[in-house]
């Protein structure tokens, strides 16, 4: 007769759940004191319940589910303005969508802004910035034309660039249509958006078709920020270190922070800076991309260019984004200030 393995007791198999219950409940304590701890380093009309949620890209297979979650952040449209969609010609006879914002009010000749939405290259949606681009639209006066681009890894450098430099063109062609002076032409974006307004202002300058100005939003702007190992405070909300590795490499096709001599794929990699149009950067200073920022505008200013480089104390990677504080509504207005000379238009009632 075949001997019976002998059973756990019922007082083993209560322990075993309880045992695995108990480490969890352990694991996820001192995940709570380490986030807490962080949370001392953000601004505190910035804490919130949300912070405590891991969000970000921890491997190539969380792109996906990264970009699904981005694709719902959808905002509203400002009340008086309009938003219509249409598409552009690319290269390789692609069409890149863009969403353009303007009043129905506006009259005479204005600047205009083409805007950039983030998304670490590999997600984000035009829709995510319809409060800001249609803000833009109202309180400048002036058209605003967001770019539907292309994402990684289905798509890497230079496809986006691309879509973006179409958009330009498109823009800047159909300036008298528009009522659009080609000269008070201005880019801008959020985050990869920023990196991707920076590398747009480099190839338009360098092909004859250069902008005005160029406001970046804490911008993506250096890949070789992947290559430091401790980063202090700097990074542990929204946008990580290991976020920014997964979606660089993505992005570029290779190891983020390997040799890379491709123009444009990299804003920061770009030794001249000189004839640049003006810029406005603004990061948080616990932002991921906070020293890349200010080297940038650092280096923008060596070069002759004028950049004014806003720091705001306690603030993470897009904590402005649906925030409601007065310290991030301040943000945004230092964001519109800044492109009402180069390209505002007439105020509106």
């Amino acid at each position: 007769m075949a001997r019976r393995t002998p059973r756990p007791s019922k007082h083993r198999r209560r322990l075993l759940p309880t045992g695995l219950a108990g480490l969890a409940a352990a694991g996820a304590a001192a995940y709570a004191a380490r986030r807490t701890a962080d949370l001392r380093t953000v601004a505190p009309q910035l804490r919130g319940p949300s912070l405590y949620m891991p969000i970000g890209i921890a491997h190539p297979a969380a792109i996906r589910p990264f970009r699904a979650l981005s694709g719902m952040l959808d905002s509203d449209v400002a009340d008086g303005v309009g938003a219509q969609s249409r598409r552009v010609h690319a290269p390789g006879g692609h069409e890149a969508g863009v969403r353009v914002y303007d009043t129905p009010h506006r009259s005479g000749t204005t600047g205009a802004l083409l805007w950039i939405h983030g998304g670490g290259h590999v997600g984000g949606i035009v829709g995510m910035d319809d409060d800001l681009c249609s803000r833009f639209a109202l309180e400048l006066g002036v058209p605003v034309v967001s770019v539907d681009y292309r994402l990684a890894p289905e798509h890497p450098f230079p496809a986006d660039l691309d879509d973006c430099q179409a958009a330009l063109r498109w823009l800047q062609e159909n300036a008298a249509a528009l009522n659009v002076d080609p000269q008070r032409i201005a880019v801008g974006g959020q985050s990869a958006g920023g990196g991707l307004a920076a590398s747009l202002a480099q190839r338009a300058y360098d092909s004859g078709h250069g902008v005005c100005f160029q406001l970046l939003q804490y911008p993506m702007l250096d890949d070789r920020t992947a290559l430091v190992d401790d980063h202090g405070v700097r990074g542990r909300f929204m946008w990580t270190p290991r976020s920014n590795r997964v979606a660089w490499t993505a992005y570029l096709g290779h190891p983020a922070g390997s040799e890379e001599d491709r123009p444009y794929a990299v804003p920061a990699r770009r030794t001249d800076l000189s004839g640049l149009p003006p810029a406005w950067i603004g990061v948080g200073d616990i932002d991921l991309f906070y020293e890349e920022d200010l080297d940038y505008g650092r280096r923008l200013n060596g070069a002759g260019v004028p950049c004014e480089v806003h720091t705001e104390s306690g603030m993470y990677h897009g904590a402005d984004s649906g925030a409601a504080s007065p310290s991030m509504v301040g943000f945004r207005d230092r964001m519109v200030e800044a492109l009402r000379s180069p390209i505002g238009g007439a105020a509106h009632a």
